[in-house]
């Protein structure tokens, strides 16, 4: 079978492989389908440094897939049902992950495409717990946004962020894949979206999804243009995922006791921060990781009802993954590129 296989920094190929054996207990085979671009996929190619990793390695940490076969001691799975693929290998055993916090997992394995062998192949065994049915009415394309694109907003917004109808967020990028899924998901709960984009041939589009108020970024200071809109208030909640760019800019958007959720990084890992202004304004800053399976699952039971919608880029096959990749680490993209596996 084939799978794409990072070989050294920059350096992708298609190879073959032999499949993987027949499943063990508690495990199924999953035909891959689509594989869903991500940053992290990005950071692993141009070589930034991560323990425990070693090359060759598969790519990829978002995925569906189409269960082929079924290992003993597996229920609730059925050959030829779609499945959301969840990127990390939890332990299922430790208090986080039986109390369903996933993400929190005390005996982690690793991400996949990350630190172990990624979905950029035909088949891979995962352990049946670890995936995730899509319901009637999802297709391929989104079952495979929900573990990262839409989780990790539904984990941001709701879980940690605590978003309530009627607030005001502000989204960074608000035409990457997670930026595009926040101002749905914020619009659909009956927030006021600010939004910021990186060309005037974004706003429109943003528009579309639901953002009342777009900004860019590369002409505007978009905290001066913030606190204009909300005549001075502020907002009451900021999805951060850039980074040090934009850190400090964020944070001066802030209302009085605002919220600001993190879980990205992009522009830079390390920045400075006004103590004062983080206590005396009474800010709350909240770091954000992946999602929980059940997030997976409501984003997409929201896709069924036709409540949210991926927002799709374009999508290559395995000789387009350079290009692809070229164009996120650009940020020349609007919502998500697709890898067609299978």
């Amino acid at each position: 079978m084939r799978a794409l296989q990072l070989i050294e920094d920059r350096v992708l190929r298609s190879v073959d492989v032999a499949e993987p054996p027949a499943p063990g207990p508690g495990e199924v085979t999953v035909d891959i389908r689509i594989v869903a671009l991500n940053h992290i996929d990005v950071w692993g190619w141009r070589g930034m440094a991560f323990a425990r990793r070693k090359l060759p390695l598969a790519i990829g940490a978002e995925a569906s897939g189409v269960v082929s076969a079924i290992g003993p001691a597996v229920a609730g799975l059925l050959p030829g049902q779609l499945v959301s693929i969840y990127g990390a290998r939890t332990c299922g055993l430790c208090r986080p992950c039986r109390e369903g916090r996933d993400n929190l997992c005390e005996h982690v394995g690793g991400v996949h495409g990350f630190h172990l062998d990624g979905f950029a192949q035909e088949k891979i065994n995962l352990p049946a717990r670890l995936l995730v049915p899509a319901p009637p009415g999802v297709d391929a394309t989104g079952a495979a946004v929900a573990p990262v694109t839409f989780g990790t907003v539904e984990h941001m917004l709701f879980d940690n962020a605590r978003l309530q109808p009627g607030e005001t967020i502000l989204v960074q990028a608000g035409g990457s894949g997670i930026g595009t899924a926040a101002i749905q998901l914020a619009k659909r709960m009956g927030c006021t979206v600010i939004t910021t984009v990186g060309s005037d041939e974004k706003i429109e589009k943003v528009k579309a999804l639901g953002a009342d108020h777009v900004i860019n970024y590369r002409t505007d200071r978009f905290e001066g243009a913030v606190r204009k809109i909300t005549r001075k208030k502020g907002v009451d909640v900021v999805f951060e995922h850039v980074g040090a760019d934009t850190w400090a800019g964020s944070m001066l958007c802030l209302k009085r006791g605002g919220r600001l959720v993190t879980c990205g990084s992009t522009s830079g890992v390390s920045t400075q921060m006004n103590l004062m202004q983080l206590f005396q304004q009474q800010l709350k800053i909240l770091g954000s990781f992946g999602c929980r399976m059940e997030n997976m699952a409501d984003a997409m039971q929201k896709m069924a009802a036709g409540q949210i919608s991926p927002v799709i880029d374009t999508e290559v096959g395995f000789d387009g993954i350079d290009s692809a990749l070229k164009r996120m680490e650009s940020r020349d993209v609007f919502g998500k590129i697709l890898l067609r596996v299978g």
